[in-house]
């Protein structure tokens, strides 16, 4: 999902306050928890998206809510900005560019990886050692499954994709011998 310029804005200060704060990691976290409730409970979101719901009731099934699940100043103050601006809607996106934003600024680059089979442990490890080489940095591994693949690995960072698929390689050969 790419971020609206909006949602990119809403991120980008989220990040500066978590950075000056020095509680990105627990900030993550608590956006995580709220991320899966809206997710768990739609009727949530759309209520606090709702402009015929008054504010005080909102700020109250909030509370309510802050109460079950505590969350740091942070992520509290963010959300209150968050129902008060009609940016809820907006939360899914806003917490992915804010993930980004955080990740790149500690050094981490995220690289999605599609294998023919489930990776181990021990390849996992490896394959993020040697994709750490490469970059300089350390790398986040996003890791899916694709049986078409026949075998490989393809290996996307940023908008530089690793091709190492035997799909890949018959593809080329067949290609070479049309010519």
């Amino acid at each position: 999902m790419r971020a609206t310029s909006v949602s990119l804005r809403y991120a980008r200060s989220l990040a500066e306050v978590a950075a000056g704060r020095g509680d990105e990691t627990a900030l993550r976290i608590d956006l995580e928890v709220y991320g899966r409730i809206f997710e768990a409970v739609p009727d949530l979101s759309d209520a606090f998206a709702n402009p015929a719901v008054p504010r005080e009731a909102k700020s109250k099934v909030l509370a309510g809510l802050f109460e079950l699940y505590p969350v740091s100043v942070t992520a509290a103050n963010f959300l209150r900005v968050l129902i008060d601006h009609n940016r809820i809607r907006s939360y899914g996106e806003i917490v992915e560019a804010f993930a980004r934003l955080s990740d790149e600024r500690r050094g981490v680059v995220a690289a999605r990886v599609t294998a023919a089979a489930p990776l181990s442990a021990g390849e996992l490890g490896t394959l993020r050692e040697r994709l750490g080489r490469v970059t300089g940095r350390e790398v986040k591994l996003e890791v899916t499954a694709d049986e078409t693949l026949l075998g490989g690995l393809v290996v996307q960072i940023g908008s530089t994709v690793y091709d190492g698929s035997v799909r890949r390689q018959l593809d080329e050969m067949k290609r070479r011998l049309m010519e």
